[in-house]
């Protein structure tokens, strides 16, 4: 009778057995996470990421990391006793501010997480959009309606950008490497000037210059659920736009959506929402048959 040491070392050749197709289909093809929420801050989680980001690397596949950093940007203007200014509920980002940001994201987050992959074995490389001409950025105009007038109002946001263009030669040098890209969604526009810019909009950017065959977007969440609370495992683009335009989701997930919408549109083969909380979410996703979280697609 096989005891319990023998199940578990069967058990083990089970999962690797499982995962061997997978890793064929996604052999030397490219996979954009955007890593961000409470996983990032969890430490026992970010190693876990580190390992199966550079798994993914060994495996044959060409991850690329964009990374947010809300949480510790707010932390750091407290500390520096910068007050933000809000506007329609979102944060007005000046010059001060910007360069905060700057120092937030392409510093201290960005060479945290190049340490963790670096310590999990992997070659890593912090980069922003700064760097090789990546994201050339034009400046968010935000229109808001006011109740008072009736009327659009354009909501002056400062320094908060959207990509304009990417520019995906230097990822395309490094993806003939053993390094792996973690970017900063940092852009600077035509005429030199810093631009912060929504993580999820940078990953899904790049996931479509790229020609990515997934995008994953690390959240807090389990992914997109019904009006019963249920996750629904696999929407159709034409399916997520009529769950918008009927209230099922609604508030921060909406961007997220939107995001997912525009990157199937632009080329990736699909996007996938799961909840960054759970281990090894990554390799949930790619190397098991039922994946996790909603998958969109067209």
């Amino acid at each position: 009778m096989p005891d319990n040491k023998d199940e578990a070392k069967l058990e083990r050749a089970r999962i690797l057995s499982e995962a061997l197709p997978f890793m064929q289909r996604y052999d030397k093809r490219t996979v954009v996470v955007k890593y961000g929420g409470h996983a990032m801050g969890d430490e026992t989680l970010g190693a876990e990421f580190a390992r199966d980001i550079v798994m993914l690397k060994q495996a044959g596949l060409n991850p690329i990391v964009v990374h947010g950093g809300g949480p510790q940007i707010g932390a750091m203007l407290t500390r520096l006793g910068i007050k933000s200014e809000f506007s329609g509920g979102l944060r007005i980002t000046d010059r001060a501010t910007v360069e905060i940001v700057e120092m937030v994201l392409a510093g201290s987050i960005n060479k945290q997480i190049v340490a963790q992959l670096n310590q999990a074995g992997g070659r890593a490389v912090g980069l922003c959009g700064k760097d090789g001409n990546l994201i050339v950025a034009r400046k968010v105009e935000h229109k808001v309606h006011d109740p008072e007038s009736n009327i659009e109002k354009l909501l002056d946001l400062g320094f908060v950008g959207e990509p304009d263009r990417i520019n995906p030669e230097i990822l395309q040098v490094i993806q003939k490497s053993d390094i792996i890209p973690v970017i900063a969604p940092i852009g600077v526009s035509a005429s030199g000037e810093t631009y912060n810019i929504n993580a999820d909009t940078v990953a899904g950017a790049i996931a479509a210059a790229m020609g990515a065959t997934r995008l994953l977007l690390l959240t807090d969440v389990s992914g997109v659920l019904d009006k019963q609370g249920k996750l629904m495992e696999v929407l159709t683009v034409g399916q997520a736009k009529a769950l918008m335009k009927d209230g099922t989701i609604s508030g921060g997930m909406i961007p997220k959506l939107e995001t997912c919408i525009e990157s199937v549109e632009g080329g990736v083969e699909a996007v996938v929402i799961l909840d960054g909380r759970v281990r090894h979410a990554v390799l949930l996703e790619l190397f098991t048959e039922h994946g996790a979280g909603t998958l969109i697609q067209n």
